[in-house]
């Protein structure tokens, strides 16, 4: 079973979210909280594999608490919910360790594809939206560069070449056709920059390529 919390500060949303969960097989809805504070202490105590988390909420914002429960509860996957694509507080949400973005209004197909999807260790925003994200918001993002060893030093040359195909948005289709090799080969490619560089996942690997200039921002 994936176990699901969900924090948001409107009743209704929350409760239409646990019921299209609680109406799937595999996945069970543990607690809900009204605001980050609150849901922070709710993961903190029940551990669930994912929380479904709104960035605009009184008390204790969502990309606050994402940090949090990134530092204090690191096995938990966090989506960030918000209402209007783009919405620079979940790019924070991003940055603070969220896993992916959702929409307020997205299907219920894809939102119990995403939840399974974080909950499996993968990203749930797809690597273009990611890189237009960044795109627009790029000037959050630090312009000095990280001082010290080349930050790639642990990358042969093909998993540089992955990461960058990442930062510039392919998917692994893309990435395969691009660099003539099998998908398998590219998603092993991607495991690897992963582990290498200590990043969550796939949403994380393209941040990490932009604040470290690695791809030119618009």
């Amino acid at each position: 079973m994936i176990r699901v919390a969900i924090v948001d500060d409107q009743q209704l949303i929350r409760t239409g979210f646990r019921l299209l969960l609680e109406a799937q097989p595999d996945i069970e809805v543990v607690g809900e909280a009204g605001d980050g504070g609150a849901g922070v202490r709710l993961v903190r105590a029940l551990r669930p594999d994912v929380v479904l988390m709104d960035v605009r909420m009184p008390h204790v914002d969502g990309v606050t608490a994402t940090a949090a429960i990134v530092e204090q509860v690191p096995e938990t996957r966090v989506l960030v919910l918000t209402t209007f694509d783009l919405d620079e507080y979940a790019f924070g949400g991003l940055r603070a360790g969220a896993s992916g973005f959702l929409l307020k209004d997205v299907s219920a197909a894809q939102l119990l594809d995403a939840v399974r999807s974080v909950a499996a260790g993968e990203a749930a925003v797809s690597p273009r939206v990611t890189r237009r994200m960044l795109e627009l918001f790029g000037s959050v993002l630090p312009d000095d560069r990280p001082a010290g060893p080349d930050p790639l030093e642990p990358l042969t040359p093909r998993e540089r070449d992955v990461l960058l195909a990442m930062a510039r948005g392919l998917s692994n289709p893309e990435i395969a056709a691009h660099l003539v090799t099998s998908e398998s080969t590219v998603k092993t490619h991607v495991g690897r920059v992963l582990g290498k560089l200590g990043l969550r996942d796939r949403v994380h690997a393209v941040i990490f390529a932009y604040e470290h200039g690695l791809v030119p921002r618009s």
